[in-house]
C-alpha cells in the first residue's frame, strides 16, 4: 500500500493534537435531542406550578390595570413588573436547558477548554470555504441526514397524531382543568414518542461522527513511522532536532528572498515576501517572519535590491492568513495587484533613467573620442 494512503489508526499523540485544536467527533443533533427530552421533563416537573404563577401574574396585572393605581405605577412600570415576573417563572426552564445542554457536550467530549478553536481567523468568514462545505460530500450527507430526520420523526409524529383525532370531539364542553389535564396528557404521549425517534436519529448521527472523525485522523505509514521515531527520542534531542530543523527551514526561506518581487512589511514586526514569474496564478509567498526574523528578511531584500513596500495591514493579514509556499487566496488579489503594479512601475521608470544615463555617456565619450574634439 502506498505511503501517501491513509492506512494506519491514529496515535495518542495525533489524538491529543486534534483534541487540543478542537477537532473532537460530537453531534448537535444529539445536543437537540436530550434538549428537548429536558424541556420536556422541566415542563412535567415545573408545569403545574409554573401554570399557577401565570394565573397569579395575570390577576394581578388585570388588576393593577383596572384600579386608579395604574396611573401611579405607569404602563412601563407594569410592562416591567410582568416582564420580570415572566423571566423568573420561566428561569426553571430555561436553567434545565442550559444545564443539559451544557452536560450532553460534555458528555460527548469531555471537559476541556480549546482556545486554539476559539482563535479568530478570516478564512472562517471566506464565503467561498463555506460553499464548498455545502455543496461538497458532507454538505450533502447532511443534507440527506436533514431530510431522513424530518420524515423519520415527521411519520413518527403522524403516527402519534391520527389515532387521537376521533378522540379530539370528546373533549369539547369539558371544564378548564379536566381540559387542560386531557391536552397535556395527549401532548405528552405525542411528545415521548417524537423525542424517542429523534433519540434513536441522534444516537445515528453520533455514530456517524465518530466515524468521520476517525477517517480524518487517521495516518499515512510515512506519519506513523516519524512521530515512532520521535517518541523514541529523549526530549532534548527532539528539542535539538527541532532547533537544527528551525534553522534549515529559516535559512531554505531567506535564500528565497532575492527571487522575490516585493517584500510587504509593517515597518519592525511583519516582513512577507512574494513572488509572481506567471508560472503560477496567482503570486505566492516565498519568506515571512516577525521581529528578528522580518528584519533578516529586510536586510536580505536590501542586499540584493528586491523593493520594499510598506503596507501594515497587508503584511499583518498575509503573514497570519498565508502559508508559507503557498498563493495568497482571492481576497487578497486586488491589494497585492495594487502592491506589485506599483513595484513594476517603479522598477520600470528606473530602468528607463538607467538606459538614459547609459546613452548619455556613451555619446560624451563619443564626443570626446571624435577627431573634432581635438581641433588644431
Amino acid at each position: 500500500m502506498a505511503d501517501s494512503e491513509k492506512s494506519e489508526r491514529p496515535t495518542p499523540k495525533r489524538r491529543a493534537d486534534a483534541r487540543r485544536e478542537g477537532r473532537v467527533a460530537k453531534s448537535t443533533e444529539l445536543n437537540s435531542a436530550f434538549v428537548l427530552l429536558g424541556v420536556f421533563g422541566a415542563f412535567i416537573s415545573f408545569g403545574p406550578a409554573m401554570l399557577g404563577r401565570f394565573e397569579g401574574i395575570l390577576q394581578t396585572g388585570l388588576a393593577r390595570i383596572s384600579t386608579p393605581d395604574a396611573v401611579e405605577f405607569g404602563i412601563g412600570g407594569i410592562a416591567s413588573w410582568a416582564l420580570t415576573s415572566i423571566a423568573l417563572t420561566a428561569a426553571p426552564i430555561v436553567l434545565v436547558v442550559a444545564l443539559v445542554g451544557i452536560a450532553s457536550n460534555v458528555a460527548q467530549v469531555g471537559f476541556k477548554i480549546t482556545p486554539l478553536a476559539l482563535k479568530p481567523s478570516f478564512k472562517k468568514l471566506n464565503p467561498k470555504n463555506h460553499l464548498k462545505r455545502m455543496f461538497g460530500k458532507n454538505g450533502i450527507v447532511e443534507a440527506l441526514k436533514a431530510l431522513l430526520k424530518t420524515a423519520l420523526i415527521g411519520l413518527v409524529a403522524t403516527l402519534a397524531v391520527w389515532p387521537q383525532i376521533p378522540e379530539l370531539a370528546s373533549i369539547v364542553g369539558l371544564p378548564p382543568d379536566a381540559l387542560l389535564h386531557r391536552i397535556a396528557t395527549t401532548v405528552g404521549g405525542i411528545i415521548a414518542k417524537v423525542g424517542a425517534a429523534f433519540l434513536l436519529v441522534a444516537g445515528a448521527d453520533y455514530a456517524w461522527q465518530r466515524r468521520q472523525h476517525e477517517q480524518q485522523l487517521r495516518m499515512t505509514r510515512a506519519e506513523a513511522r516519524q512521530e515512532a521515531r520521535q517518541q523514541d527520542l529523549a526530549p532534548e534531542l527532539k528539542s535539538a532536532i527541532r532547533k537544527r530543523q528551525l534553522e534549515k527551514a529559516r535559512r531554505r526561506m531567506l535564500a528565497e528572498v532575492p527571487t522575490a518581487d516585493v517584500v510587504v512589511v509593517n515597518p519592525t514586526h511583519y516582513a512577507v515576501a512574494l513572488r509572481y514569474d506567471g508560472s503560477k496564478p496567482a503570486p505566492e509567498v516565498v519568506a515571512k517572519g516577525a521581529d528578528l526574523l522580518a528584519l533578516a528578511i529586510r536586510r536580505v531584500a536590501e542586499e540584493h535590491g528586491v523593493p520594499i513596500v510598506h503596507n501594515a495591514p497587508l503584511a499583518r493579514a498575509l503573514y497570519k492568513e498565508v502559508e508559507l509556499g503557498r498563493m495568497i487566496p482571492e481576497e487578497f488579489f486586488v491589494m497585492v495587484a495594487e502592491v506589485l503594479a506599483f513595484v513594476f512601475r517603479t522598477a520600470g521608470r528606473r530602468m528607463s533613467l538607467k538606459r538614459r544615463e547609459r546613452r548619455s555617456i556613451n555619446r560624451s565619450r563619443a564626443i570626446l573620442a571624435s577627431p573634432s574634439s581635438h581641433g588644431g
